[in-house]
């Protein structure tokens, strides 16, 4: 059995998952370039009968497909590579974390340099942190892990529910859910131009980087799960990680599907458990789905050329984020707030497919990516 088995050293599966994250979040964040910065069109606060319009129901149902949780299954990802990352150290007898602290600490800048010059939303950076407090954790096995896990997982868990409790309350009393007002962000993002877009982050930088701080608790939880995944041999090439994978599979797709389809329930009320609670849950699915495709046939084109996105995964996300930029901002193509649902997802898998042959091309010239190089 091959399927697990890529060139070299390398997991084949790993890299066709990390290709398949990274290609689905650009999914949810294409919603933020093509509104030119209004994350309103993430959520479904807006569009309470969206089944009324073939544009919102085409909107609403891609972020039910991806919003959260390509991202969940990208930071599980990350995860397994920080557990391949110790495994080599303490293989090669070499300290840990070590030179490990100076790779998240490249991360975290690179993620500053992405955040300020291409767009706030930048995960890098939170992933940098999650990696420095993740890298410590590990040190103390198995029984810190799981330790780890239930206090984060259960503080978290206890926040998302609070806000559901208070969203429902808010159903149940006819309150609305919003983000407020962005016509100031929208028109910077149609009107200004790159240097006042930069000034704004900048200047703006606590503020738009709040979410990078509420995510850390669940970054730390899905890097955890990534390494106890990977020490479990879920990814293994034989009949016990095949098992697991199914087990996987299941879990995602019985438990994680129906909680994932509350995102169709008018009011948005249960869009932020949906993202941040409920989409993790539907990632591991994907893990399983994804694992059982490959195994059904292993030759089929798309897998190696998600395998060549997923071996420059940083530089892909960096990538696609500049691309929707310059197609939709003010100061490139300027085609944000101009074009309809179904024309966005059109672009989006056309940056998906540019960014096939891309990754297809620079990897047969040099070993990393660019960033990856870093």
């Amino acid at each position: 059995m091959i399927v697990m088995k890529g060139t070299g050293s390398r997991l084949r599966l790993l890299d066709i998952l990390r290709g398949f994250a990274v290609l689905g979040t650009l999914g949810t964040n294409i919603w933020i370039f093509a509104h030119m910065g209004d994350l309103n069109y993430i959520f479904t606060f807006i569009d309470n009968e969206w089944w009324t319009s073939i544009q919102d129901f085409v909107r609403v149902f891609v972020l039910f497909l991806v919003n959260g949780k390509l991202l969940g299954l990208l930071t599980i990802m990350f995860g397994v590579g920080l557990e391949m990352k110790y495994q080599q150290a303490l293989k090669r007898g070499n300290a840990w974390p070590g030179m490990y602290m100076w790779t998240s600490v490249i991360l975290l800048t690179e993620g500053f340099i992405h955040f300020t010059l291409v767009m706030e939303y930048d995960i890098l950076m939170s992933y940098g942190i999650t990696a420095i407090i993740t890298a410590f954790i590990i040190k103390g096995g198995d029984r810190a892990i799981r330790r780890t896990m239930k206090i984060i997982g259960g503080l978290h868990g206890a926040v998302m529910l609070l806000i559901l409790i208070f969203f429902t309350y808010l159903a149940v009393t006819g309150g609305n859910i919003s983000l407020g007002d962005m016509k100031e962000t929208v028109l910077l993002y149609t009107e200004g131009n790159w240097f006042q877009q930069v000034a704004y982050r900048l200047g703006n930088f606590m503020i738009l980087r709040t979410e990078v701080l509420f995510v850390i608790p669940m970054n730390i939880f899905l890097f955890l799960l990534g390494i106890r995944i990977m020490r479990s041999g879920v990814f293994a090439p034989d009949e016990n990680g095949k098992k697991k994978r199914k087990k996987l599979f299941h879990i995602g797709f019985c438990v994680g599907l129906p909680l994932n389809l509350l995102i169709f329930i008018p009011g948005g009320y249960f869009d932020l458990p949906v993202r941040y609670l409920f989409a993790p849950i539907l990632a591991i699915g994907y893990i399983g789905l994804i694992a059982k495709l490959v195994e059904a046939n292993e030759k089929l084109w798309l897998w190696s050329k998600l395998e060549q996105v997923g071996k420059m995964s940083l530089s892909c996300y960096v990538m696609q984020n500049v691309i929707s930029a310059v197609i939709f901002y003010g100061w490139g193509f300027r085609l944000g707030g101009r074009v309809d649902s179904v024309t966005i997802v059109l672009i989006w898998l056309v940056i998906c497919y540019f960014q096939i042959i891309f990754a297809s091309i620079w990897l047969k010239q040099f070993k990393y990516g660019p960033m990856e190089a870093a």
